[in-house]
């Protein structure tokens, strides 16, 4: 599935309004509706927008994929892999920050997802501070 690149924009249920480069906003794509309400609530409080995803084909479907400060991506969407879903991104073009995040650690899983690319590997559940961190680190890099 290709990734579109014409600007729309940032709300959490990703609907259309403007994303500006250096975009404090990020990508969160989960299945699960719990996950998706809690990472919201800790990137609001950590001065974060967000547009959450319920699927990795909603994600795929958004515009300015690539304007986003990071992508945070389950790997075990009902739909799809997480780990495909970055491997298209690469594919496109696409150069991102990725955040994996997961219930179902295995060590074959964990490999597969650092050899894809990712600044975090997190499993649920995690703390603030693990998913918060490496968020911060790659806001630093557009100041």
């Amino acid at each position: 599935m290709p990734f579109n690149r014409v600007t729309v924009g940032v709300h959490s249920t990703g609907e259309d309004c403007q994303i500006g480069p250096k975009s404090k906003a990020v990508f969160v794509v989960d299945d699960d509706l719990g996950t998706l309400r809690g990472v919201k609530r800790l990137l609001r409080q950590h001065g974060y927008d967000n547009v959450l995803f319920e699927s990795a084909e909603a994600f795929e479907n958004h515009n300015d994929v690539d304007q986003a400060l990071c992508v945070i991506l389950d790997i075990n969407l009902i739909n799809g892999s997480g780990i495909e879903v970055r491997r298209r991104l690469k594919a496109a073009g696409i150069s991102v920050p990725v955040i994996y995040i997961t219930a179902n650690d295995s060590h074959s899983v964990r490999m597969a997802a650092l050899e894809s690319g990712c600044i975090a590997y997190l499993t649920k559940p995690f703390s603030a501070k693990s998913l918060i961190e490496p968020i911060g680190q790659t806001s630093v890099g557009l100041a």
